[in-house]
């Protein structure tokens, strides 16, 4: 009698009814970031309401497919774990600056179809680039995602920054009667309940929010109950030279930072990240980065915000995700639906996205804890990551004096406080050492300073080389 082994937690397929629950959770979740991207470029290039809600119900679409792909893989595309795609921040300026000086949309979405080519053409160089990733700069980088989300879930307890009532004492006692109801359902409630903490706190919330006003529907009755976006809406693609390199860069940004999200998921799920893995889910960032300037849309990434939900539900299944993309398909088909997602108030996701978003910090922290700090300089590694990872988030305007270009790698503390720790980490970690005895150390096989065996990367990769030979 054979015996099949049990499928790994991210392999497991939940009961039907666990699956819409938790799917739905984590489009609740990612929501408000999701529509942000192409109501800023949109507004910023003046488009009617007509136009600014077909962006809309693309990028819906886009993010539901490109959810699949991540989720579920064919091929060699797909990392297959829980991952939420959407549009990507880092590209926001770039794409204004690209649709208000002559450009337009086809300019924009003929630079997003190469930068796109250009990410599926680089994810096997960056697949190859994980050795750089030790827990010192995991943990790290894992814990400035963290704390680059909170000023996003601030943001939405005070009202939604723009707002005309931003601040307002109401709002914030809004999120944080949410943020009681999602900790009171993670501490009282029975299992399935505390994993469905965060959707029950935004049901409960808005149901307190209708009675006193927080609510609009109105733009419920204005959407249409059918919508499908088609193949270049707004004209065919064109091809600026100058376009095309800043969203070169912007495809580079969004790799590190897609980069952070798998290890970090790798990591709250027990499925480490390999660079094919690596590899495979950068790949299909590309093809959902060309499936967006084909559709409508623009480029896509990692949401990191659906990391924090994962961590802290501990629902490690990649089927979850994929049905959240399944939900995300239905509302870019029947915008209606979306609209009426789209009335949640900002300070009911605030209040969740706190806990959230502070739970990503808190991985990164666990990841740090099992790296050595006696005797090296790795605590100024981290300390110095942090601190150029937080500056465009504590001071937004420090680079505008910069080069565009210099604005979009810096101005995202993710890839900022990565770059930063990965540059660190070789510095202190892996240029040769000034003492004798800690080369010997470093070669004796125990642990290197920045968690990896044999005293570091480079080591412990000649390490196992050995060992398979």
């Amino acid at each position: 009698m054979t015996t099949t082994a049990p499928a790994h937690p991210v392999d497991e397929v939940p009961p039907a009814r666990h699956l819409a629950a938790f799917g739905l959770q984590h489009v609740l979740a990612m929501y408000a970031g999701a529509v942000a991207v192409p109501l800023i470029v949109g507004g910023a290039m003046k488009l009617p309401p007509a136009d600014l809600a077909y962006l809309i119900t693309a990028d819906l679409l886009v993010c539901g497919i490109a959810t699949l792909i991540q989720c579920i893989g064919f091929w060699r595309f797909g990392v297959r774990l829980p991952i939420m795609q959407g549009c990507t921040f880092a590209a926001v300026s770039p794409m204004v600056l690209i649709g208000t000086t002559g450009g337009g949309l086809p300019a924009i979405y003929g630079s997003v179809i190469v930068a796109g080519l250009a990410i599926v053409l680089l994810a096997p160089v960056f697949g190859r680039l994980l050795r750089y990733f030790p827990p010192l700069v995991t943990g790290t980088v894992i814990l400035i995602i963290g704390l680059s989300l909170l000023p996003v879930a601030g943001n939405w307890a005070a009202g939604g920054a723009g707002s005309a009532d931003f601040g307002e004492p109401k709002n914030l006692a809004l999120a944080a009667f949410v943020l009681a109801v999602v900790l009171g359902v993670q501490r009282f409630a029975p299992a399935f309940l505390s994993r469905i903490a965060v959707l029950i706190g935004i049901v409960v919330g808005l149901a307190v929010a209708v009675p006193f006003g927080f609510t609009d529907f109105g733009g419920v009755g204005d959407a249409d109950w059918v919508g499908i976006s088609t193949p270049f809406h707004f004209g065919a693609p064109t091809f600026e030279f100058s376009a095309i390199v800043s969203m070169l860069v912007v495809a580079l940004v969004c790799m590190t930072e897609t980069t952070g999200d798998f290890i970090a998921v790798g990591e709250m799920t027990d499925r480490k990240v390999s660079p094919r893995s690596l590899a495979d889910g950068l790949r299909a960032d590309g093809l959902s980065t060309v499936l967006g300037g084909v559709f409508n849309t623009f480029p896509y990434t990692a949401y990191a915000q659906n990391v924090g939900l994962v961590g802290m539900t501990r629902v490690r299944s990649r089927w979850v995700v994929a049905t959240a993309g399944g939900i995300l398909v239905l509302l870019g088909l029947l915008p209606k639906l979306g609209a009426v997602v789209a009335a949640i108030p900002a300070p009911v996701l605030g209040g969740a996205g706190l806990v959230m978003f502070g739970t990503v910090a808190a991985s990164g922290l666990r990841t740090l804890a099992g790296v050595d700090f006696k005797g090296n300089n790795n605590l100024t590694v981290v300390a110095v990551s942090v601190a150029v990872g937080m500056l465009p988030v504590g001071v937004p305007a420090i680079y505008e004096k910069f080069p565009d270009w210099f604005q979009t790698v810096m101005n995202s503390g993710i890839s900022a406080g990565c770059l930063t720790a990965i540059v660190l980490n070789l510095l202190f970690n892996h240029l040769p050492t000034k003492a004798g005895s800690e080369a010997a150390d470093a070669g004796s096989g125990a642990a290197g300073p920045d968690g990896l065996p044999g005293g570091g990367v480079e080591k412990g990769v000649e390490k196992s080389r050995e060992q398979a030979v």
